[in-house]
């Protein structure tokens, strides 16, 4: 990863929803061809994950990262950190998630395993 983990979880969901660039662009800027993310039990591809994303493009107004801790050990990374999403409705989602991931060889992300737990006020 040529950015830190830190940068990489405050600079791509800014990206990926707000940036000028096709979010395919952003994501492949960032995770390997292969990439699997396994979230809360449930394994999303590429594919996947940008059929989530497109949709947020018009569904939040702002997103923000809080990044606790993160670590980097050879091809690993781990995290733990908040994201806070701002939607139209006027509803602020914070999920709080702990990520673990392996980098592939040119240094993206490969496979993310994460836990996640809703931290929302309005729960």
């Amino acid at each position: 990863m040529d950015v830190t983990v830190a940068d990489y979880l405050v600079r791509y969901p800014q990206e990926v929803a707000f940036g000028g660039h096709d979010a395919g662009t952003v994501f492949d800027r960032y995770h390997a061809p292969d990439f699997v993310m396994c979230s809360d039990g449930i394994e999303l591809g590429r594919e996947r994950l940008l059929a989530h994303v497109r949709p947020a493009r018009k569904r939040a107004k702002s997103v923000r990262v809080e990044v606790h801790a993160t670590l980097r050990m050879a091809d690993r990374v781990a995290a733990r950190y908040t994201l806070t999403a701002d939607m139209a409705t006027g509803n602020t989602i914070a999920t709080e998630i702990y990520m673990f991931g392996q980098l592939s060889a040119d240094g993206r992300l490969q496979r993310v395993d994460q836990i996640t737990r809703d931290v929302s006020t309005s729960q």
